[in-house]
């Protein structure tokens, strides 16, 4: 059969979370990434805030990780981890077992932040079998949380959008409700005083469905995609307490809040309270060969392990766990986060990054600005009768002047990678005062 090649067409690409249609008629393209910038084909530069999509934390094309990247490829292409082995597999799960919490060291190879979230919740599901518990098999998300796009993780997650075309999901699954609480907490620098009450919602789920049928509640430390929700003090670790009460499980996603970006290695050291399971991906390698993990505690671990009855203790994998030049480029990117000292990098820069963005409190159709670490969110009043297009404009206007950010509704997140300047901070804070000052 003859084929036909067509280099130019955008036809075959059916493109994700994106309105196909709009972007067809009037591509944005990126050919080349360097440092804090895109490129696009006629070489304008495009400082990047938002460290590709939450991901690429030590900047873009970091000369150490490409290498290893190319090494491997060289050396070992592909290896399967099902009943073999290859060492760069077992040296990153140690190095990632380095940076967790305490006994939070036995590591679950994935390929992204989705099945991370399924991971995980299976994980949660063999454990409370393991232990002799097999009624505890509900599984609770949160209200305008979001845990990838595999049916585990929009069964659990929050966003409307993401579940209502798939039809009735994972069965036994409710929700505590989100923290955001505009109306006391608004332009809050920081983590917001009011709502560590909403927490206790876990109390009256108990109440309505027992706990003796709760495997785990799964909760992002701070939920990203829904808009940089922060949460309130002292939320989570009355979460954490009321899971050890009822004898829940407690799953933080880090997918985005891991890997320096409160400027503690993970979420869980930031805020003080360490869950039972944790996941990552992201940043876990500077996002330049897909992956993810999760880390589950040793007594779950050794408690399913021990449980089983067949020489395979744990029937889950993928083809590509712990994939050669994955696991080359994470150790490297390791490397670089110390060797550039990223973490405490994020951490001194914070102060500059929180009081840029909330001087755009008195910007144009500005609502609400929200920070934690090197996130940022600025929520915008929506235009009346059209919700998303105030954000959206501003997202292609900003693009066209040398800035790239992302939008959620009519939310600017920002995630700038930790190599950021302050010079850079600047530049994305006057375009977007520029863009709003400009917009209806």
């Amino acid at each position: 059969m003859s084929q036909t090649y067509r280099p130019n067409s955008l036809d075959a690409f059916w493109m994700p979370f994106t309105p196909n249609r709009a972007f067809k008629a009037d591509p944005r393209m990126i050919i080349r990434a360097e440092g804090m910038h895109y490129f696009t084909p006629d070489g304008r530069a495009v400082l990047d805030g938002t460290a590709g999509l939450w991901c690429v934390a030590a900047g873009h094309a970091q000369p150490k990780i490409t290498e290893a990247i190319q090494r491997a490829a060289a050396e070992l292409d592909y290896a399967t981890n099902l009943n073999m082995g290859h060492p760069s597999a077992f040296e990153f799960a140690n190095r990632l077992a380095d940076l967790m919490p305490d006994r939070l060291d036995r590591i679950v190879y994935t390929n992204s932040g989705s099945e991370s979230a399924d991971s995980a919740l299976k994980i949660a599901l063999a454990y409370q079998r393991a232990r002799g518990k097999p009624g505890k098999y509900r599984l609770i998300g949160r209200e305008r949380g979001y845990h990838g796009v595999n049916f585990g993780g929009i069964s659990v997650g929050g966003i409307a959008r993401n579940r209502m075309g798939f039809g009735p999901m994972v069965g036994g699954v409710d929700h505590l409700p989100h923290t955001h609480d505009i109306t006391r907490n608004a332009f809050t620098r920081g983590q917001p005083k009011h709502g560590v009450e909403y927490a206790d919602a876990l109390e009256r789920l108990v109440a309505l469905h027992d706990a003796s049928t709760i495997a785990a509640v799964i909760v992002e430390p701070v939920a990203g995609s829904a808009g940089v929700l922060v949460p309130p003090q002292g939320y989570l670790r009355r979460l954490r307490e009321l899971c050890t009460k009822h004898d829940i499980l407690l799953i933080f996603d880090e997918v985005i809040t891991g890997f320096g970006r409160l400027g503690a290695p993970f979420g869980s050291h930031y805020f003080g309270v360490k869950p039972d399971l944790l996941t990552m991906a992201k940043a876990i390698n500077n996002a330049t060969v897909p992956m993810g993990a999760v880390a589950a505690s040793r007594e779950i671990h050794d408690t399913i392990i021990a449980a089983s009855d067949t020489p395979i203790e744990f029937f889950h994998g993928y083809t590509m766990s712990g994939h050669p030049l994955a696991c080359a480029a994470g150790l490297a990117t390791l490397e670089v986060f110390r060797e550039q000292n990223l973490f405490e990098r994020a951490h001194q820069l914070a102060p500059y990054w929180e009081d840029a963005l909330h001087s755009l409190r008195s910007a144009r159709h500005v609502i609400d600005v929200r920070n934690l670490g090197l996130i940022g969110g600025i929520e915008l009043e929506p235009r009346s009768g059209k919700p998303t297009q105030r954000a959206l404009d501003t997202f292609r206007k900003c693009f066209e002047r040398g800035v790239f950010i992302r939008v959620t509704g009519d939310i600017i997140a920002l995630s700038p990678p930790l190599i950021i300047e302050k010079a850079q901070v600047d530049q994305i804070v006057e375009t977007l005062r520029d863009v709003l000052k400009a917009i209806d």
